[in-house]
């Protein structure tokens, strides 16, 4: 959302949060007054919108209040934003407003609205009410945000369950999910190609693990769709299914993401095969070319594994953690840079270089071997296929360079 809406809905959290226990209607309503509706909203143009929105309604159907609870608001103002960002330490806001004002910038904005509407008892809907008034609270309002374990899907889920009792976690866990957290991210992110990219690279083993329907609903559209499984007790002995009625309330308007994750290793083979006989070609004939194209490569690989370094060993992105790009892309390829330079003017280069260039390779098939390994895995065969032809060919052109 823009800037002035997240101030606007900050205020708004705060109004609402000291004024509401007087007010009359949904905080005060019976049970049997009120009716839970889930809102999705399909993913927006920019980057952050691309993983959509959730929120859940309180309506009271006396006086026909309908208010929205969600938990995706963050505040750029906050101490140490920026910092906080960088460590995997972001805090997030729950926010409240009226739904047609909720609603209206949506539609605005292009982006699809879906309402389900739940099949809840009058204890069910007060409790979830009262809770999520508690949630509101500005000593309560704030949690640390997480991608993929704790954000504003994750926090709806886990409000509707605990006012169902469970039943949402025990259903959506015995269900498989469809794809992992690095195919749910790829897919969501395939409208910025290099961001895409940069999130791939970044991305470590713990991206790979198979996900449960209940791990898979940290995306919208995913606990969207779970939701339609679930069946709750109709009172009757028997039951019914969770989902009462489901409509689309404004149609998508912008580009929606794919239904699979783009397969990378094509492209990603072709470019690195492209540059590794491109590196040997302008070794022979176009000296300055080799150099521009091998000291861009150094200093790609240099920045991406002190970036993959940071992340494990300074931040919280446990997504990062222990990533094997390292071994594909690390910071001792800064060390290259002066050889690349002396062997342009024919220079001899230190004995050094060609270890340095061995272990390079050795970590490679290191990285091979790692992906063969049985059980799950990284999938970073991309990364694999676009490295792998760089380093042979840097290490085939710079032969014969180094002292004796």
């Amino acid at each position: 959302m823009p800037l002035l809406r997240r101030a606007l809905a900050l205020f708004l959290l705060i109004l609402l949060g000291t004024t509401w226990p007087a007010h009359a209607g949904v905080a005060n309503a019976p049970g049997a007054n009120l009716q839970i509706t889930v809102i999705t909203y399909g993913p927006g143009d920019t980057y952050w919108e691309r993983f959509g929105h959730i929120a859940i309604e309180v309506q009271d159907k006396g006086d026909g209040e309908a208010v929205s609870f969600n938990y995706g608001v963050f505040d750029f103002d906050e101490k140490g934003f920026l910092l906080n960002f960088a460590r995997g330490r972001m805090h997030y806001l729950m926010d409240a407003e009226p739904t047609d004002v909720d609603t209206g910038w949506y539609v605005q904005a292009g982006r699809s609205i879906t309402r389900q509407r739940l099949a809840f008892t009058p204890e069910q809907a007060a409790a979830l009410r009262d809770f999520l008034l508690w949630n509101l609270r500005p000593e309560n309002a704030r949690y640390d945000y997480d991608y993929y374990v704790d954000n504003c899907s994750t926090r709806v889920r886990d409000a509707l369950d605990k006012a169902l009792g469970g039943i949402l976690k025990t259903t959506l866990a015995a269900r498989p999910g469809s794809m992992t957290y690095r195919q749910q991210t790829d897919r969501l992110m395939s409208a910025q190609p290099w961001l895409m990219l940069l999130l791939d690279l970044g991305l470590g083993p713990y991206a790979d693990h198979p996900l449960s329907g209940w791990q898979e609903a940290f995306i919208p559209m995913a606990l969207q769709r779970e939701l339609r499984a679930v069946q709750v007790p109709d009172g009757h002995g028997g039951h019914s299914p969770l989902v009462i009625e489901e409509h689309e309330v404004s149609p998508n308007r912008v580009q929606a993401p794919p239904p699979q994750a783009p397969d990378l290793r094509g492209p990603m083979a072709l470019a690195g095969a492209a540059l590794a006989v491109l590196l040997v070609i302008a070794r022979r004939r176009i000296r300055a070319l080799f150099v521009v194209l091998a000291i861009t490569w150094l200093v790609l690989a240099g920045a991406a594994g002190l970036l993959m370094l940071g992340l494990w060993i300074f931040t919280s992105h446990h997504s990062a953690w222990a990533n094997a790009n390292l071994l594909l892309f690390d910071p001792l390829a800064f060390a290259l840079i002066p050889t690349i330079w002396r062997s342009e003017r024919g220079a001899v280069t230190a004995r050094w270089v060609d270890a340095l260039l061995i272990a390079q390779l050795v970590a490679g098939l290191i990285a091979i071997a790692l992906h063969l390994l049985p059980g799950i895995v990284q999938q970073n065969q991309p990364w694999l296929l676009l490295a792998l032809p760089v380093w042979l060919a840097l290490a085939w052109s710079l032969r014969g360079t180094t002292t004796h």
